[in-house]
């Protein structure tokens, strides 16, 4: 990124992003150069790698490696090339970002795990049990996480808990091996008594297996009161070393319609931190 000098804006409150340009000069114009010319590399290896397998779709391994190390560094090149494309836009280098458009889509196509996904639900909708129980084991074996879903819902003594993850690619830097994930969370007392949100706890595992807790007063400076029947909502980041991970927690809440009242833990349920996405765009 700073090869080519952009410096990239994010509205969080619109979700758009614009690059501001900085001075240009010849070495930088070079630089940009050898850039694409570095990724057109990688795409061709990285596809190459899937093509070898004897062209027989997912469902057959043979010639090609689809163990996790192999999707974490699929996943890397996928999430690099996507920045580019982005980039190549944003600098109205439409040709490149036309072809770079174009080998993603054909990256996606032969990507086992997306593949993966869209059979297993291909399966399922036309009641094609044993066929969508083989994907779904395939998909355990490349990636221990690839079932898990972007979002999570779980509710516990009448509290539920809400969240949806997804990628954001302008502030990640896959080269250097930082991705940047937002979530948001809705949390809603479906009790007929008021809670309050006394602490946080988090659980992060990378794609590499790292696991780290974090704790942690309220959410976003703020211990909120959520009285029944109404909720409460707001959104956080995480970085991460690895384009894939999961998150799951708790919230520890206490009722504050009595004295002395015991606080209790409220699950936040497993969900994915992922470059690649789920499918869904549901909250």
């Amino acid at each position: 990124m700073q090869s080519l000098n952009l410096k990239l804006l994010t509205d969080f409150s619109t979700g758009t992003r614009r690059f501001v340009p900085g001075r240009s000069c010849g070495r930088e114009r070079r630089q940009c150069l050898n850039l694409r010319n570095s990724i057109r590399n990688r795409l061709i290896v990285a596809c190459s790698v899937e093509r070898d397998g004897g062209g027989e779709g997912p469902s057959s391994s043979s010639g090609s490696d689809q163990s996790p190390s192999s999707f974490l560094s699929r996943s890397q090149t996928y999430a690099m090339l996507k920045q580019r494309m982005e980039v190549a836009a944003q600098s109205e280098d439409y040709e490149e970002a036309a072809r770079l458009r174009d080998s993603l889509k054909s990256f996606e196509e032969v990507e086992p795990v997306l593949r993966l996904r869209r059979l297993l639900k291909e399966a399922v909708a036309d009641e094609r049990f044993e066929d969508a129980t083989r994907y779904r084991d395939e998909l355990k074996e490349i990636v221990p996480d690839s079932l898990l879903k972007c979002s999570s819902d779980a509710t516990t003594l009448g509290i539920r808990v809400k969240v949806r993850s997804v990628y954001i690619e302008g502030r990640s830097q896959p080269s250097k091996g930082q991705y940047f994930f937002a979530y948001r969370i809705r949390i809603t007392n479906t009790s007929d008594r008021p809670v309050q949100l006394l602490r946080r706890h988090w659980i992060i595992t990378d794609a590499n297996g790292k696991t780290e807790n974090f704790w942690g007063v309220g959410v976003i400076g703020e211990q909120p009161v959520i009285l029944p029947r109404t909720g409460f909502e707001y959104s956080s980041a995480c970085p991460l070393c690895t384009p894939n991970g999961r998150m799951e927690g708790d919230f520890e809440m206490k009722h504050i319609d009595k004295v002395d009242s015991l606080s209790f833990n409220v699950a936040i349920a497993p969900f994915s931190l992922s470059i690649l996405g789920d499918g869904s765009d549901a909250f």
